[in-house]
């Protein structure tokens, strides 16, 4: 596949994030979704959907369609339930990494677990906030299938840890597999004492403040919900101020090949 040539920073505030609220949902969408489209903001690289959700208790998404995505969940606060047509049910919370290949075809619901699905505990009133992403897999017509891992001790180290990958030179390291050969996922929750870390080089990199605020070289400070996207770079380092979590996409391709 062909790489870009020209290096590119696009810098993203997270309050000019497309928005979806109502009663039970705040949703920031940094790329086009649903009914909010911006033909000119439609993906970076392999990365179509990175949603940033607030869920009420007892509340959620009901059991709806998936076809032909690798989606990664990244909860950052309270509990999720998910459920599928291939019978996977259970708890997303924060350090599990988790990831769903629609593939074929796949029915899942996502909800707050305000009722806790095992049963043993008691309902809590906390609600749930996750960053949803969604990246384009190899090829379509793959079969459907679901992956998760707790990953919390490798967090705990502050470093930046490979939670999702398809990329052969992490295959050793990553938590959870993708069916995107040119893609990986990592995560650096960074104390406040960290000295940071150094963003891998790629055609394309997608880096987006969850939590905190980080000061990125070259580029400046950013606040939690913000993003930069990088083109054809990599190398930088990113330091937090006081406590952060940053989630970093590195592509070696994008959408349509290019």
């Amino acid at each position: 596949m062909s790489t870009p040539t020209t290096p590119r920073i696009e810098l993203h505030r997270g309050g000019d994030r497309m928005k979806t609220r109502i009663s039970w949902l705040d949703s920031k969408h940094s790329f086009s979704f649903g009914e909010h489209y911006d033909p000119d903001n439609t993906h970076h690289g392999l990365l179509l959907v990175n949603n940033e959700d607030v869920v009420l208790p007892g509340e959620g998404f009901d059991t709806h369609p998936h076809r032909d995505m690798e989606i990664v969940t990244w909860v950052l606060g309270g509990s999720l339930v998910h459920q599928d047509s291939l019978g996977h049910n259970g708890v997303i919370y924060p350090g599990l990494a988790q990831r769903m290949s629609a593939g074929t075809g796949i029915m899942h619901s996502e909800k707050n677990d305000s009722w806790r699905l095992d049963g043993t505990l008691p309902a809590h009133d906390e609600p749930v906030h996750f960053v949803q992403m969604w990246v384009v897999p190899d090829e379509p017509g793959l079969d459907p299938g679901y992956q998760q891992l707790e990953i919390d001790a490798e967090l705990d180290r502050g470093d930046l840890v490979t939670v999702a990958s398809g990329l052969p030179r992490y295959r050793d390291r990553t938590a959870i597999a993708i069916n995107s050969s040119h893609a990986a996922m990592h995560v650096a929750r960074m104390p406040a004492e960290s000295s940071g870390f150094t963003l891998p080089d790629a055609p394309y990199l997608h880096v987006f403040v969850a939590r905190g605020e980080v000061d990125v070289e070259g580029i400046g400070t950013l606040a939690q919900g913000d993003a930069v996207r990088l083109t054809r770079s990599g190398g930088q380092l990113v330091r937090p101020h006081g406590a952060a979590e940053v989630l970093v996409w590195e592509m070696h391709a994008r959408l349509g090949g290019g």
